[in-house]
């Protein structure tokens, strides 16, 4: 699978001295997405993600006995990293990242 590619939409919504900026990114590797917004923003107030299409569940399995495996749902883990830029991943690092979209608020630059 190839590397995850983010795409920010060109019409930001502007109010005051503040951006709100969305967009989407693709399906990819195995690890995170970085998503840099610096050229639009000086700093992030909110971010957030949503997962494209159906979820994928992970079989987690306790080997302690029979019958425990679980299956479970996994969102999107985001975090804003140095004031201006977005990081995605699945919250596993042994799971690709699923497209999806986001948002974010924050300052305008």
């Amino acid at each position: 699978m190839a590397a995850s590619i983010a795409t920010i939409d060109p019409r930001p919504t502007v109010f005051g001295d503040r951006i709100v900026i969305t967009g989407s990114y693709t399906a990819g590797d195995t690890g995170t997405l970085v998503i840099d917004l610096s050229s639009q923003l000086s700093s992030i107030d909110w971010a957030g993600a949503n997962f494209e299409g159906a979820l994928t569940p992970v079989t987690i399995t306790d080997t302690g006995g029979a019958g425990n495996a679980q299956d479970v749902f996994l969102s999107p883990t985001f975090t804003i990293t140095n004031g201006t830029s977005l990081s995605v991943g699945s919250g596993l690092v042994a799971y690709p990242v699923i497209a999806g979209t986001f948002i974010a608020i924050g300052r305008r630059s």
